[in-house]
């Protein structure tokens, strides 16, 4: 059954303009940017099976799009649309914090930074400078490593802070691996961070 013979409050479309974007699943949602389905397969049921060959949805939307437009269902043209896609929600975070925002939530910072290193094969650490009211002054990724580790010095932290003429600093850093448990290291060089950024009145949020 095609998806326009769909009882009208199961069809992807129409049920994100009722019901809002958060109501549709991976596989509605990724429908909705394949248009069609493989020959004989509605759109829906294609992003299902795109999902359960090569997803999960973070796997398969971290692939480059020379390797997206190489899977079955996609092609050129939806892997740029789904990269592009990506692109837009990156930027609209950036923008966010270009207009100077408040950023008092612990859990929009998690998201910004998760946003900026999602899908990294190597460990990067980065920095998010606030002045004195917490509004964004700039973003940089200070160190990179391997998979598994990034050497960090606080001193070129701290340089960088006081170059944005910044009053409070945000950190953070992926784990290529998956485990999302800080490790011993992680914990003693936000120790070492702090002290070293308190040294000169900056505070480590």
């Amino acid at each position: 059954m095609h998806i326009r013979d769909w009882p009208a409050g199961e069809r992807p479309r129409e049920k994100l303009l009722a019901r809002g974007p958060g109501s549709l699943s991976d596989a509605e949602l990724l429908a909705l940017f394949l248009g069609s389905g493989l020959r004989g397969r509605d759109a829906v049921t294609t992003a299902r099976e795109l999902l359960a060959t090569h997803g999960p949805l973070r796997a398969l939307l971290d692939r480059p799009p020379p390797e997206l437009a190489r899977l079955p269902g996609l092609g050129p043209a939806r892997a740029c649309t789904l990269a592009a896609a990506l692109e837009l929600g990156h930027r609209h975070l950036e923008a966010q914090l270009e207009r100077g925002a408040t950023l008092s939530d612990p859990q929009a910072a998690g998201r910004y930074f998760a946003q900026r290193l999602r899908g990294r094969p190597h460990e990067v650490f980065a920095a998010l400078f606030l002045d004195n009211r917490h509004r964004a002054l700039g973003f940089e990724e200070l160190f990179r490593g391997t998979i598994d580790g990034a050497e960090v010095h606080p001193r070129e932290v701290v340089r960088r802070a006081l170059a944005h003429n910044a009053a409070a600093v945000i950190v953070g850093h992926n784990h290529p691996s998956g485990n999302r448990e800080p490790s011993a290291a992680d914990r003693a060089v936000t120790a070492r961070l702090k002290q070293a950024l308190a040294l000169v009145d900056l505070r480590l949020l």
